[in-house]
C-alpha cells in the first residue's frame, strides 16, 4: 500500500450519548438517511456520527458492519484513527506556547531548531512558525516520498525525507498542504518544552477538557485501544476490502497519528471555539485571514492556523479540520453557537465525490 496516500488529508458539560430513537421526530432522521446512503450506495463497510445541538444534547449514529469477518455491530461512538485532525491539536499546543511567551508566531524556525532546516531552496531562517501552521512554508510534503515503507519512523526521519527535495515555492508566496509543516511544529514543541509532544498534548488538551477516548499512540503501538470498527483498504476499484486496522501510525506523527471518537472531536472543537483552550488573542490568530483551500478541503474551504472554515448551506460556517488515514476518513467540526458534528467512515476515501457526500452529511447535521 502506498503510504504516501495516507495522510491526505465550550462549557464543557459532557453531552449524554443516546440513540436517535430516544428523540421524538415527526420526520425521518436526515443524518441517519445520509449515513445509510454512504454505506449502501458508496459501498463503505460502516459509518458513524455524533451530533451535538446548541443545548448540548448529543445523538450518536451507526450503520453498516463493524467487522466484515465476524459481522459484528459497529460500536456506538467507536474509536477511529483521526488522521489530520491531529494537526489542530498540534496547532493548539503551539499557540498555547505562543501565549506563554515561549514561541514567537513570526519567529524563524531556526530560532528553535538552529541549522536543522536546510535544503534546495529551503532555509529555516526564512520560514516562520506561522507559515508552518498556515501551510505557506513551501516545504515539500514528505508523505509523497514514503513509498511502500510502512514501519516505525522517528520524526526526524520524516523531516529528512522532505529535505532531500527542492522547496515547492518561496515561503509566504502561496498556500499548499504539506504534512512536513506539522512535523516541524511538533519538533519545535518538543525543543521548547523538553517533553514529548504526546505528553504535552495529553496535559494541555486531552486531560484539560476531559477527552476520555482520545490519545496519541505510543511508539510501536499499532492497535486501537478501545471499542472500534475495523478499518479497510482497497488497492483498486474492483479489489476486495482488506483489514488494515492495525498499522504503525508513526509516519503521521504531529500531522496525523491520533485516535479519537466523533463525540470527543465534537468536544474538542467546541472547547476550542469557546475559548477553553486558547486565550482570545491566540484563538483570533488561529481563525484570522484564512487562505483558500478548496483544492484540498472542498468548495469554499479556507485554512487558518491548523483550523479550516467551511461554508454551510444554511448560512454561516463551521470550523474543524478533517482527516484521512488508511482504514478511516473523518469529517466535521463546530459552529460558534455551539453546534457540532463529526462523521467517520471505515475506509479511506480516494474519490472526491465520495468525500463530498460525507461532507454533505456534516452539513445536514449542522443545519437541522
Amino acid at each position: 500500500m502506498p503510504a504516501a496516500a495516507a495522510v491526505a488529508v465550550g462549557v464543557m458539560t459532557m453531552g449524554v450519548l443516546v440513540p436517535p430513537a430516544a428523540f421524538a421526530a415527526a420526520r425521518p432522521d436526515t443524518v441517519q438517511q445520509g449515513l445509510n446512503a454512504l454505506v449502501h450506495s458508496d459501498g463503505l463497510p460502516a459509518a458513524l456520527a455524533s451530533v451535538k445541538d446548541r443545548e448540548g444534547r448529543t445523538r450518536t449514529y451507526t450503520v453498516g458492519v463493524g467487522d466484515l469477518a465476524t459481522g459484528s455491530k459497529v460500536p456506538r461512538d467507536g474509536q477511529v484513527r483521526i488522521g489530520s485532525n491531529t494537526k489542530t491539536f498540534t496547532a493548539v499546543v503551539v499557540l498555547q506556547l505562543v501565549a506563554e511567551g515561549k514561541i514567537g508566531l513570526d519567529a524563524p524556525v531556526d530560532t528553535y531548531l538552529p541549522g536543522l532546516v536546510r535544503g534546495k531552496g529551503i532555509d529555516g531562517r526564512r520560514i516562520t512558525v506561522r507559515q508552518l501552521l498556515q501551510q505557506t512554508s513551501g516545504l515539500p510534503n514528505y508523505t509523497n516520498y514514503l513509498g511502500d515503507d510502512v514501519r516505525y519512523f522517528e520524526p526526524r526521519e520524516l523531516l529528512d525525507l522532505a529535505l532531500q527535495h527542492r522547496a515547492d515555492f518561496a515561503p509566504g508566496t502561496k498556500w499548499e498542504y504539506s504534512n512536513t509543516n506539522y512535523v516541524l511544529a511538533g519538533l519545535i514543541v518538543e525543543k521548547v518544552t523538553g517533553r514529548p509532544l504526546a505528553k504535552e498534548m495529553d496535559r494541555r488538551i486531552i486531560k484539560r477538557i476531559g477527552l476520555r477516548h482520545t490519545y496519541f499512540p505510543a511508539p510501536g503501538d499499532a492497535t486501537i485501544r478501545g471499542p472500534h470498527p475495523k478499518g479497510y483498504y482497497r488497492d483498486s476499484a474492483n479489489a476486495p476490502l482488506r483489514d488494515i486496522t492495525e498499522i504503525d501510525p508513526s509516519w503521521g506523527w504531529a500531522a496525523g497519528q491520533m485516535i479519537s471518537t466523533n463525540s470527543d472531536l465534537n468536544r474538542f472543537f467546541t472547547a476550542l471555539l469557546s475559548g477553553h483552550l486558547l486565550p482570545a488573542a491566540q484563538l483570533a490568530q488561529m481563525r484570522s485571514a484564512p487562505l483558500p483551500a478548496d483544492a484540498t478541503f472542498g468548495p469554499g474551504a479556507r485554512y487558518g492556523l491548523g483550523l479550516v472554515s467551511k461554508p454551510l448551506p444554511c448560512g454561516g460556517v463551521y470550523w474543524g479540520h478533517g482527516g484521512s488515514f488508511p482504514g478511516y476518513e473523518t469529517r466535521g467540526g463546530a459552529t460558534d453557537d455551539g453546534r457540532a458534528a463529526n462523521v467517520a467512515v471505515t475506509m479511506q476515501l480516494t474519490d472526491e465525490a465520495a468525500r463530498q457526500r460525507v461532507d454533505s452529511v456534516v452539513d445536514t447535521a449542522l443545519c437541522r
